[in-house]
């Protein structure tokens, strides 16, 4: 199987990612040393299991067709933005679990449909220009590409919708599709009846988004033969938009699975950080902030998680699950859940450096060999300062950091045994730091105590 290598190109172009760290473990590697779990007879059962099946077409016969001949498949994935995010990853683990149930998937990404965009609840989207959307597009398709196999029997393949819309006219639309749609079948969807009952109403760009998705499913279904659409339950009437307009076209009867929308234990949105979405593109969410996400997850909600977003097996989980129930303090459940997606998002060695980065912050490890980026992703939500390089007196820079109220605070901090500058205790009030000292040749991490910490970055002279 080939190696994918994550996103170069929209890393480098951020300069998140050293390129001599390219050549880590792939994704793929990890995921096909999880394969399917045994205990289940079929693909069906275990997307059950792990809860990833929230509606579908006719599931006697979608089960039939997944336990049969392999049968291409595929997702489509907008580029309203320059990154997927954790929603979208449930569709690419998705993905990944039935090709490696043998079946052929294609990678939609909408050069098109990302024109548009599918209307959101409330308010209608900004449209972005043509060249951005192109520019996301190979965004996406290399994070796609990432979580699949283009190798062997059952290869990936990817696609574009704007291969098969832009050559078509709006006449050649209206007449060829537009005139299978019923106004009063569109109504009822939910995101376009939410959006009615709306002060903003709809616009009929987005009121059409959901012609532009069917059409999408009878392109692939005449291209490749494919008989399964999968997405987030919310796009249920996206999803049912091809199958009934297949049905009405060419006389056949395609399949439709609808994920379910994932919630916290408490109700709350899953995947939002501070009202921020947690990406899959480093730059715009690093692996350390990634990582520390899926620990932080509540007891009550790892099982789940690691149901969706890990290629566990059962009994893996199910001892995870009551790891968790029995030594909850030991967050065992917590620790493989970030170990597994972000070694599954961001790679093997990425993961290894965020625990170690983890460790070094906290007095356990060394700092000096944590790469610039790791460690200001690791320092980034302490209380920071910066000073003159000539003012590196260990009392001003208490202070300065805010560690210590006052010189005199900082002198008995000193005294006391309580401070340190890179995790080295200090205890000489007179000590200055030397400038070898710095980290990257101009950080320090200040700790007084066992838990107060913060940065100081030395502005050039």
């Amino acid at each position: 199987m080939a190696v994918r290598q994550p996103c170069a190109r929209r890393q480098l172009r951020c300069g998140s990612v050293d390129p001599a760290n390219l050549d880590s473990v792939s994704q793929l590697n990890i995921l096909d040393a999880q394969q399917n779990d045994p205990s289940f007879a079929n693909i069906w059962q275990e997307l059950k299991w792990r809860g990833l099946v929230h509606v579908s077409t006719d599931e006697a016969e979608l089960e039939k067709l997944l336990a049969g001949d392999p049968m291409t498949y595929y997702c489509g994935f907008d580029p309203t933005a320059p990154s997927l995010h954790l929603g979208n990853l449930v569709q690419l683990l998705l993905m990944r679990r039935i090709q490696l149930a043998g079946h052929k998937p294609l990678g939609l990404v909408g050069g098109s449909t990302g024109l548009i965009g599918d209307p959101r609840p409330t308010a209608e989207r900004t449209l972005n220009t043509k060249d951005t959307v192109s520019e996301w597009v190979g965004y996406l398709q290399d994070q796609v590409r990432r979580f699949l196999s283009f190798d062997g029997d059952n290869a990936a393949r990817m696609v574009n919708n704007l291969d098969w819309t832009a050559p078509l006219s709006a006449i050649d639309f209206l007449r060829e599709i537009g005139k299978h749609y019923r106004v009063g079948t569109m109504l009822r969807k939910d995101a376009v009846a939410s959006r009615l009952s709306s002060e903003e109403g709809i616009s009929y760009t987005e009121f059409s988004y959901q012609i532009l998705q069917g059409l999408d499913y009878l392109q692939l279904f005449r291209d490749h033969g494919c008989m399964l659409q999968t997405g987030g339950s919310d796009q249920w009437g996206n999803l049912t938009s091809g199958t009934e307009l297949i049905r009405k076209v060419e006389g056949k009867h395609v399949h439709a699975l609808g994920t379910p929308l994932i919630t916290n234990s408490d109700g709350t949105k899953f995947g939002k950080s501070e009202g921020n979405a947690i990406w899959l593109d480093p730059a715009m969410c690093s692996p350390y902030a990634f990582y520390q996400f899926w620990l932080n997850t509540s007891d009550a909600d790892v099982a789940d998680r690691l149901k969706v977003f890990t290629f566990l097996s059962r009994a893996e989980i199910e001892a995870l699950e009551l790891a968790v129930a029995e030594r909850p303090f030991a967050r065992e459940g917590q620790r493989k859940l970030a170990y597994e997606v972000t070694s599954l998002v961001h790679g093997v060695d990425a993961t290894e450096k965020v625990i170690a980065a983890s460790a070094a912050v906290f007095g356990n490890g060394d700092l000096s060999v944590l790469d610039e980026a790791t460690l200001k992703a690791a320092t980034s939500e302490l209380p920071s300062a910066t000073v003159d390089a000539g003012a590196l007196g260990i009392i001003e820079l208490l202070v300065a950091s805010g560690l210590s109220e006052s010189k005199s605070a900082a002198r008995r901090t000193v005294g006391e045994g309580g401070a340190y500058v890179n995790n080295a205790k200090v205890s000489d009030p007179d000590a200055v730091i030397a400038a070898s000292q710095l980290l990257h040749g101009r950080y320090l991490l200040l700790r007084r105590g066992k838990k107060n910490l913060a940065t100081v970055e030395v502005a050039a002279s």
